[in-house]
């Protein structure tokens, strides 16, 4: 046997045609990384082609830290099951061949983000923000169950042929991410891409995945990346101890990028704040406040100068970032304008008092319109002043069924001046009707995404844009869902969006019945009807080699919701 056949360990790869697990066929390789290989296989059971991924222990593990190390990925990628989002990979499986773990995965067909980097060079901040959001919502949901990535780089972000970014490698990173350095000083993972407490050796967190999703998106719109050196080790201290290189290129982006590369943790630009500004930016809109923690109502600020003279400054939480070169250094409290920004500053004021005298006058002509027209009523041929039809009999008492004359000018009036006020934003209303793809579910466990219960909302509103909070809930209020999600109507865009939710929950040799709807939140709060499904789960069959799914005890399964005592499952 050739040494280039020849894995680490003494492993030899695997080739075309193998099958694995009695299941998956190897056709060919996808891609290689410091940690294995990813193939695209045929699913010989369901018929269709998957993405499996072969892993490999790093050199110089002894037998029982590479068994540990086994053990551990197969925990994590079962974890990582759980997370049900459209822009994260969707494991399916995990098979178990040559004492090893196989990641069986959603097979996307597309190109890295590393590829189209490579090919088209540095993206617009328009782009890269539009695809930053999309990253960052998968990352959110992974965080809501519970799972860190911490391995979000070009190469893990698929821009598929369908629109969709998706994120791979979930909880397969976090394994990577656990050792560092190997015996022999190899540095395993991407250091460019860690963050500074990783760095330190500290435990990182859902801001570490922040941070490296900030790196990505400076490499995206400036084309290099902030923190590459020469050595692996030099990358590290740069990103623990060097100051960011300013943007060039990021533009309205620049708050984001500044935002997310904070070196301490706590001072990092939130998820939620980080997603609201993306949204921004990949609309065409900018943003002039970066947001950060904030302690308390009293939590000091300063204003520090824009680059561009005459330009309005940014505020900022503290403790600030490094000055801005050029740009002097940051006071300890508002600094007073002068000079050009001064003179903008009375432009603006000027403006709006303008604004605000027009709207007033305009306010002022309609009434005036409707009291004329609703007098000139009164008086033309005998008509009585609400507008209704002139009596044909003797003068006379109003018919009890006749509404008041003053009914119809003085809604029309106050309705004509709340339609034009500034301060009055109408509430929107939201309706969600849900309805079942597949109801029920009955052979092994875990169930297949492909096979397990799915279902589809349509969400609509009666106005456009809004911007509306939702979750799938289950009566037993188990669910394998990411908890709260946010969806965002366009001025422009349909008023109807439609959901689609995969329920992975189960109880390994039962049958789990249960309920599920959608619920929204905030001023359209509202939920749909309940639909009723089933799981059931056979005994697990030898499968020659593939591990086993979930534990069959309820609750202790990665893969498995913990169970409820109101909701038993039938045995």
């Amino acid at each position: 046997m050739s040494d280039d056949t020849r894995g680490r360990d003494g492993e030899t790869d695997a080739g075309p045609g193998r099958v694995l697990a009695d299941r998956y066929r190897l056709l060919g390789p996808l891609g290689r990384g410091g940690m294995g290989i990813v193939w695209r296989a045929r699913d010989e059971l369901l018929g269709r082609e998957v993405a499996v991924k072969e892993v490999r222990a790093p050199a110089g593990l002894d037998g029982a830290e590479v068994g540990r190390m086994y053990r551990r990925l197969e925990r994590e990628a079962w974890a990582a099951a759980r997370v049900s989002h459209r822009g994260v990979v969707t494991v399916y499986d995990v098979a178990t061949e040559d004492g090893r773990p196989w990641i069986v995965m959603e097979l996307v067909r597309g190109l890295s983000l590393a590829d189209v980097l490579e090919a088209e060079g540095p993206l617009t901040p328009q782009r890269t923000a539009h695809l930053g959001e999309q990253v960052l919502a998968a990352l959110r949901s992974a965080h809501e169950a519970g799972v860190l990535h911490r391995d979000v780089k070009p190469g893990n972000v698929l821009v598929a042929n369908d629109g969709r970014v998706v994120l791979s490698d979930f909880g397969i990173a976090r394994l990577e991410g656990s050792a560092a350095i190997t015996m022999t000083g190899e540095v395993v993972g991407s250091p460019e891409f860690l963050a500074p407490e990783r760095a330190a050796g500290r435990e990182p967190g859902p801001a570490s995945d922040l941070w490296s999703l900030g790196v990505m998106l400076y490499a995206a719109v400036e084309g290099v990346s902030p923190f590459r050196r020469g050595t692996a080790l030099a990358t590290l201290r740069a990103a623990a101890e060097e100051e960011l290189p300013p943007p060039r290129r990021a533009g309205p982006l620049t708050p984001v990028l500044e935002g997310l590369l904070r070196k301490d943790p706590d001072e990092r630009l939130s998820a939620a704040e980080a997603a609201r500004m993306l949204r921004i930016i990949g609309a065409g809109g900018t943003v002039r406040d970066a947001g950060g923690p904030v302690s308390g109502p009293d939590a000091p600020t300063a204003v520090l100068p824009h680059r561009q003279e005459g330009a309005q400054g940014t505020r900022r939480t503290a403790p600030l970032p490094a000055p801005v070169p050029g740009a002097g250094p940051a006071a300890a409290g508002p600094a007073p304008l002068s000079g050009p920004a001064r003179q903008g500053q009375g432009q603006a004021g000027m403006v709006l008092v303008l604004g605000i005298v027009v709207l007033l006058l305009a306010l002022a002509a309609l009434g005036w319109l409707l009291l004329r027209d609703r007098d000139t009523a009164a008086r033309g041929e005998g008509r009585p002043a609400g507008g209704g039809s002139a009596s044909t009999g003797a003068a006379g008492p109003a018919s009890p069924s006749a509404p008041p004359t003053v009914s119809a000018s003085a809604p029309a009036s106050a309705s004509a001046s709340a339609s034009v006020s500034p301060s009055a934003t109408p509430v929107p209303h939201a309706t969600a009707a849900v309805r079942a793809v597949r109801d029920g579910y009955s052979g092994s466990c875990p169930p297949a995404a492909s096979a397990a219960p799915a279902f589809t909302a349509d969400l609509t509103v009666d106005r456009t844009p809004a911007t509306l909070e939702y979750r799938w809930a289950t009566r037993s209020g188990l669910t394998s869902g990411p908890g709260w999600q946010t969806v965002t109507y366009g001025a422009q865009e349909t008023a109807a969006r439609r959901l689609d939710h995969t329920e992975l929950t189960h109880f390994p040799n039962a049958t789990f019945r249960d309920a599920i709807r959608l619920e929204v939140r905030g001023p359209a709060a509202t939920a749909s009807d309940w639909v009723e499904f089933s799981v059931t789960c056979g005994k697990e069959a030898p499968t020659g080699g593939a591990s086993p799914g979930p534990s069959t005890s309820p609750g202790t399964s990665p893969g498995t919701a913990a169970p409820d005592p109101a909701h038993a499952p039938e045995q």
